[in-house]
């Protein structure tokens, strides 16, 4: 039996009047289907309230966006797949993933377009208080032990396995790109002049192409999801590692990473979604 727990916390930061950031967590554990899990992390940018509104906008949309999937399954339901969505299924295939992930892959994808349209709408409606909001997106949608991630922008969700912390997400934003070209190396780029500059958000243009990627998980791992002003000020992948494992539950965990960032300096606002997925034997009588 698989279970999924899921915490998250959120503070200001330091240096912040206003925490721009937005978090989001819902669970679905049913005796008869897998148990289904969203985690959102938003960062919210802009002049004013622009941001605030920025993240508050993706986070909505996406909670009403994603609903049917925490609606339990009518085993007695039949899908029919039309020829276009047997076709993507097949490319799907070709290209490392399974059938079973498209569907899923289309309406994540859906979701992000709908929440970037809801902030650059917004934005465009109202320019003296909206202009140039935007937002980055870090989320993770469960399904039993599959994982999707979806990212844009420069938060971040990290995968947890046994000791080892790994990067899931690839940040959008110009030291990335200068890290990648190797005109950059990760030591350098903190103390950067372009280090603050994402080359992708939510609601800034009218279209925007968010990363989806899929992965397999395995009972005890445990994902990261955190804005820029977490990673960025705890910037050794073995310090969370320890304040994650040395926790006693995922909302102390949460709690502790966010204390520590403050504690280094708490630059921006600090945000944190902790997912653990646990597999339990099936006692049956």
């Amino acid at each position: 039996m698989i279970r999924l727990d899921i915490a998250a916390w959120s503070d200001v930061g330091q240096q912040r009047e206003l925490n721009q950031d937005r978090v989001f967590y819902q669970v679905l554990q049913s005796a008869d289907a897998d148990p289904v899990a969203v985690g959102i992390v938003a960062d919210g940018m802009g002049g004013h309230l622009a941001g605030e509104v920025a993240s508050h906008w993706v986070v909505e949309t996406l909670k009403r966006e994603l609903t049917d999937q925490f609606v339990p399954p009518d085993p007695r339901q039949t899908v029919q797949l039309t020829s276009e969505q047997l076709k993507a299924m097949a490319r799907a295939v070709e290209n490392g993933l399974r059938p079973s992930d498209v569907p899923v892959m289309q309406q994540l994808r859906k979701a992000v377009d709908r929440a970037n349209a809801a902030v650059h709408d917004y934005a465009a409606h109202r320019p003296q208080e909206a202009m140039g909001a935007g937002s980055t997106l870090t989320m993770v949608f469960v399904k039993g032990k599959r994982v999707y991630v979806v990212n844009v922008g420069d938060s971040r969700t990290y995968l947890l396995r046994q000791d080892q912390l790994v990067q899931l997400t690839q940040d959008h934003s110009r030291v990335a790109e200068l890290i990648a070209a190797g005109r950059l190396t990760v030591q350098e780029s903190w103390n950067h002049p372009q280090s603050g500059l994402i080359t992708r958000c939510l609601g800034y243009i009218a279209h925007v192409e968010p990363d989806i990627k899929a992965y397999d998980l395995e009972s005890g791992d445990r994902l990261l999801l955190c804005s820029d002003g977490i990673w960025e000020m705890l910037r050794e992948p073995a310090l969370m590692v320890r304040i994650i494992k040395s926790a006693p539950d995922l909302r102390t965990a949460a709690c502790r990473l966010v204390e520590a960032a403050n504690h280094a300096g708490g630059q921006d606002n600090l945000s944190v979604v902790l997912l653990a997925l646990v597999e339990q034997p099936d006692i049956s009588f």
